[in-house]
């Protein structure tokens, strides 16, 4: 996937992002209203940039205050894979949510439908800040499939196509 846009929204972004009440960057505040996870689950510190209908970029602090670090392990902590999937599927939700107008407080979930091509290319560890960006690839009632990214700085983390699914509730 290329960063070369996808980390800088245009004129265009920011205000198709403003007739939603939204300003960049998304903090919890604003987060809560699309995800429906909460400590210690949300996996999304912040939104830094949203093309609605395209792509968005989202940061994760990685700390070694994470309760996961307790147990994966205690002697060399290392972020589970699993967990940064969950990361993508997270900032790829937000990205469903905003790119159909809606919040998860108009009733709706965007539920984990499924995952392909997962590969892991380098250990995340406390202090680590990762960058998490998602592209939609396709959109068809509600089902949306993105190809979504993890770096850490330059470095390539871990790549996935991820898909999830709007429920209502």
């Amino acid at each position: 996937m290329s960063t070369s846009n996808i980390d800088n929204p245009t004129a265009e972004d920011i205000k198709s992002l403003a007739e939603q009440g939204l300003a960049l960057p998304l903090t919890y505040h604003t987060l809560k209203h699309y995800l429906p996870h909460r400590y210690p689950f949300l996996l999304v510190d912040k939104i830094v940039a949203c093309t609605p209908g395209e792509c968005i970029t989202g940061i994760k602090n990685v700390t070694i205050n994470e309760e996961f670090f307790n147990g994966h392990f205690p002697d060399e902590p290392i972020m589970p894979g699993v967990l940064m999937v969950e990361c993508m599927a997270q900032v790829s939700g937000v990205l469903g949510f905003i790119s159909a107008g809606l919040t998860a407080e108009d009733g709706y979930l965007y539920l984990f439908a499924g995952v392909d091509k997962v590969r892991f290319k380098r250990r995340v560890i406390p202090g680590d800040q990762l960058i998490i960006r998602s592209k939609i690839v396709m959109q068809k009632q509600g089902i949306y499939k993105f190809d979504c990214t993890v770096h850490v700085e330059d470095e390539l983390a871990v790549s996935a196509q991820i898909m999830i699914a709007r429920q209502e509730q």
